[in-house]
């Protein structure tokens, strides 16, 4: 089949392909604006720096950093412990949040061979996930010295509560371009799998295409109102003499 085969097809029922493309759009928008609960994100940044030794020198060494590095995998976990978190929740009550609930909303990375940890906490609030953010870096902070027996955080960057706020889960722009291509797509497909259901002819051009020989005479598509007959026609066909008549009681 050619492309302008293809083409043809898509015209005939461009009004359908129009229309579901249509309801996809306006349903993702919708859903955006209306059902989806927007949620964001706010993030700290710690470093692990140093390591204090008895005396209360510090050691720049290369094993030290290699030593942090190491550490961080230690303190992704007890980042989100229950000793930590815990006084979080007592030092900063107006979060009105518990340990679990707070724990669920951590995410800790940090890049491969690199003492940065960004600690993260996403919230429907993104004021309120900029404050849980740094009471749990300034809590962690003042808590490692006396799990760890070593003062090697600091916290680098905190989160800024008066920063632009954009939710990370919702974007309409982009929903509804996502949803007018899949609904393309499968307008598209439906229209082709319609064709290819559809094996009765619609032009003549079709019956020449499959029969290979040529069409002599074609009956038009006939309407109502040429099959009902009309008072001229009835007329017409009266006789001589016949007509109307009145009876003696009219």
């Amino acid at each position: 089949m050619e492309l302008k085969q293809y083409m043809k097809i898509i015209r005939k029922k461009i009004g359908l392909v129009a229309v579901i493309v249509l309801i996809a759009c306006l349903a993702a928008a919708v859903k955006s604006f209306f059902f989806t609960t927007p949620i964001y994100q706010s993030h700290a940044r710690l470093l692990v720096n140093q390591t204090a030794l008895p005396d209360g020198q510090l050691s720049p060494s290369v094993g030290t950093l290699q030593t942090n590095i190491m550490m961080i995998n230690s303190y992704k976990v007890i980042i989100k412990s229950e000793t930590i978190l815990s006084l979080v929740t007592q030092r900063y009550p107006e979060l009105n949040i518990t340990p679990a609930q707070l724990a669920g909303r951590i995410s800790v990375s940090s890049a491969e061979n690199s003492q940065v940890m960004d600690l993260l906490i996403r919230d429907q609030s993104y004021i309120r996930a900029a404050q849980m953010v740094n009471a749990v870096s300034t809590v962690f902070k003042e808590q490692i010295p006396l799990i760890m027996k070593v003062d090697n955080v600091t916290v680098l960057d905190k989160a800024n509560e008066n920063a632009a706020a954009y939710p990370i889960n919702n974007n309409p722009i982009f929903v509804i371009l996502v949803s007018f291509i899949a609904a393309l797509m499968l307008a598209i497909g439906l229209v082709f799998l319609i064709e290819y259901l559809d094996d009765t002819f619609k032009m003549e051009s079709e019956v020449e295409a499959v029969l290979g020989i040529p069409v002599i005479a074609s009956v038009p598509k006939m309407t109502k109102e040429d099959v009902r007959p009309s008072r001229k026609r009835v007329l017409n066909n009266q006789g001589v003499g016949e007509g109307q008549h009145a009876t003696i009681n009219q």
